[in-house]
């Protein structure tokens, strides 16, 4: 799109706009059709303008330490800190006003304030890094979210197609990153982002990051792209359709239907154009896959499955390594890296530049290949040939903390426990299990806890 010339930019412009309202055509019919369906209450008009009252159905705080073992997230630095929310809201209002926010706009949003204290116990139980590739994949990749995701495309094929001839982003990834995100817009959080993201800014251990999100969800209720009343999501600050951060935000949306708002929350159009414009921005390459399942042979070297060791499909073919079912790859010169997520007795996968942009959308492999494995599906793709292997004991976020720090006190460094069990922790692994006679494959089972136990 940088290469148009301004005439081709208006052509292109005006295209867009005869399509946005053919959509917008669309979106009202539909919600008259169905009067009670979770379409209609998406565009719904807003009622009033405050910042929404705390959740019906928030937790209360167990009182509990966090897992990870964070000095911040002991249980008497939360209380300390909780103590102390209204004196860290204000020593904010510096960074507010630099950023464009008003006084006013800063006490309206920010008097009554109060933490959630209830995500504490969130924040170190994410489940894309502490359940099992196979059970965070069942019920995401699940018949009912393929059979709605099908009828989303449908409904809005119009948009989609109109979103994907501007970022070159498949609809079917922007579907899946949808019905992952929210299933559909029906799940996407009833907190206030702004409440999430002020506590996550004074209490915890991730302070830092989110003081940048509290401060850009301010911004956002300065401009006034979303109402304060629409601005709810997950604990996290993660909101909309396909759950932007807030200073994912500030970075991609884009305003699609050119009603003057960025509308991440009510308009469709918003949402998948700027989810879209995010991918693209990420390095999306267009018409390429994310990665493909693959077969390998028997006396594969699996020191090989490592995100540092990219060949081409022609070279990775040359290995032995075939695609599943037998299907030849349609760009054997792209570059790939093999990916084990469940080690040796598991599936395999080859995984293109497009694997690593979704997973800049979130860092979790499981993620990532959720995504990628649901647009397969709403494309009419099958299911993994290789079986998961279920019987495996899935690790414990505690248990996955201890494996991280024995590999340390072996001299296996993967760098600073954290839970999560990602590309480094798998090298380190790999490593432990060369020295100690194992498969290499990486994979954090708990027969490598079992040994690492050993004195």
């Amino acid at each position: 799109m940088q290469s148009f010339t301004p005439v081709l930019r208006v052509a292109a412009l005006s295209l867009l706009a005869i399509g946005f309202a053919q959509t917008c055509v669309l979106q009202v019919a539909l919600a008259q059709e169905k009067p009670d369906n979770w379409l209609t209450r998406m565009f719904q008009p807003s009622a009033t303008a405050t910042v929404p009252a705390p959740a019906g159905n928030a937790r209360e705080w167990s009182g509990q330490s966090g897992a990870s073992g964070n000095p911040l997230m002991t249980a008497d630095a939360i209380r300390a800190a909780a103590t102390d929310f209204g004196g860290c809201i204000e020593a904010l209002w510096p960074a507010a006003e630099h950023r464009g926010v008003s006084r006013t706009t800063f006490e309206r949003y920010t008097a009554s304030l109060t933490p959630d204290l209830g995500i504490m116990d969130l924040l170190d139980a994410q489940p894309e890094f502490t359940k099992s590739p196979w059970d965070y994949l069942d019920l995401l990749v699940s018949d009912e979210r393929i059979a709605r995701g099908r009828e989303v495309l449908a409904q809005y094929a119009q948009v989609f197609a109109a979103v994907e001839r501007t970022y070159g982003v498949d609809r079917t990834i922007l579907a899946a990153i949808w019905g992952v995100e929210s299933k559909y817009g029906t799940m996407g959080g009833d907190r206030s982002v702004l409440r999430s993201t002020a506590t996550l800014a004074c209490v915890g251990r991730r302070r830092d990051y989110f003081r940048e999100e509290f401060l850009s969800a301010l911004e956002i209720l300065q401009r006034g792209d979303v109402a304060p009343e629409r601005l709810v999501g997950s604990w996290a600050g993660a909101f909309g359709p396909t759950q932007f951060m807030p200073t994912t935000f500030k970075r991609y949306a884009v305003d699609f239907d050119g009603d003057g708002r960025r509308n991440l929350v009510d308009s469709v159009p918003d949402v998948l154009a700027s989810t879209a414009n995010n991918l693209q921005a990420d390095g999306w390459v267009r018409g390429r896959s994310w990665g493909y399942e693959v077969v390998l042979p028997p006396d594969f070297n699996y020191l090989l499955a490592d995100h540092s060791r990219q060949m081409t499909l022609r070279q990775w073919a040359a290995l032995g390594i075939k695609r599943a079912g037998d299907q030849p790859f349609p760009s054997p010169s792209d570059r790939a890296y093999l990916l084990l997520p469940a080690g040796a007795r598991g599936p395999a996968f080859l995984m293109l530049e497009n694997f690593s942009v979704i997973m800049k959308y979130n860092p979790a492999e499981a993620y990532a290949l959720a995504i990628g494995h649901l647009a397969d599906r709403l494309n009419g793709g099958a299911e993994f040939v290789h079986a998961w292997p279920r019987e495996e004991h899935a690790l414990t976020i505690a248990e996955r903390y201890e494996l991280q720090q024995l590999l340390a006190r072996h001299g296996f460094n993967g760098g600073d426990p954290d839970g999560r069990l990602g590309p480094r922790t798998r090298i380190a692994i790999r490593n432990f299990q060369v020295a100690t006679g194992q498969i290499p494959d990486g994979f954090a089972s708990s027969l490598v806890l079992d040994r690492l136990r050993q004195p």
